[in-house]
């Protein structure tokens, strides 16, 4: 073998163990935070991801979020996906300019993958939330110029057993939530749903339903949130993460749970009642 064929010194020198910290010294011109843009504001040339709600319940936490990517006054896409899985037991939803955001998962995964190669182990859920918050902060110039990201990232704690939900500012600030959360144009609606139907024993199926009605209470308030399309049959994204691991639950299972609610609304348009005491 030449010495032509050997990997570049860069990869061979011991450093962190974070994948965004070696690229960004290698190549940092592949980062999307360091791409140069020209004066201005750009947040009305790309599309905007919202609107996405977590809850836990005792064995764990829901995280969902509507469809719907919307550019200025116009439905850019009616099906794109918000929530992703970032390990084994953690997943990240998507807010902000959506081209970005979606880069920043991939990032995200790859930062946690990198890790558990390089060290052996998992980063605790807090680790994790760290991870997530430097790279939120690095994306603070893009930001400033109307590309922001503001996602929520949720996780099953397997050192407390419990699930556990951190929300985050564009400065890449970050914030444990208690019980539920949302982020997006339509989140102060979400939490005003959670709110009334939160319950501390709520199970899974009654968690994902919550989470939907709140989703649906969202967009029957806030343009940019798509509520359940029926004619096309397009329904929320529903990640249930528990000590085992997390599921994407089935078109099939949110399907038949978004068209309950819908025939629920039918007959009562503001939604379940929550009880007085």
């Amino acid at each position: 073998m030449t010495s032509d064929a050997r990997l570049p010194e860069a990869f061979l020198t011991p450093g962190s163990s974070s994948f965004a910290d070696f690229v960004g010294e290698v190549a940092p011109e592949l980062l999307p935070s360091r791409r140069a843009l020209p004066q201005g504001s750009a947040a009305e040339l790309a599309p905007h991801a919202t609107t996405i709600v977590a809850a836990t319940f005792a064995g764990g936490v829901v995280m969902a979020g509507d469809r719907r990517a919307t550019m200025g006054n116009v439905i850019a896409q009616r099906d794109i996906e918000k929530v992703f899985p970032a390990d084994e037991f953690s997943c990240v939803g998507i807010a902000g300019t959506a081209g970005l955001a979606v880069e920043m998962v991939r990032l995200f995964q790859t930062e946690l993958e990198h890790y558990e190669k390089i060290e052996g182990t998992t980063l605790s859920m807090d680790g994790k939330a760290n991870r997530l918050s430097a790279l939120i902060r690095g994306n603070l110039a893009m930001a400033m110029q109307g590309l922001a990201v503001v996602p929520l990232f949720a996780g099953y704690d397997l050192r407390t057993g419990q699930g556990r939900i951190f929300s985050y500012d564009v400065t890449g600030g970050r914030y444990e939530e208690t019980a539920f959360h949302s982020v997006g144009s339509g989140s102060v609606f979400a939490r005003g749903s959670l709110k009334k139907l939160y319950r501390d024993d709520l199970s899974a199926t009654e968690c994902a339903t919550a989470a939907i009605q709140a989703l649906y209470d969202a967009a029957d308030d806030d343009s940019a949130t798509g509520g359940p399309d029926l004619a096309r049959r397009i329904f929320p994204v529903v990640h249930v993460i528990t000590g085992s691991g997390q599921e994407r639950l089935s078109e099939a299972a949110v399907a038949e749970i978004a068209d309950a609610v819908v025939a629920g609304r039918m007959l009562r348009p503001d939604g379940p009642a929550a009880a007085l005491n």
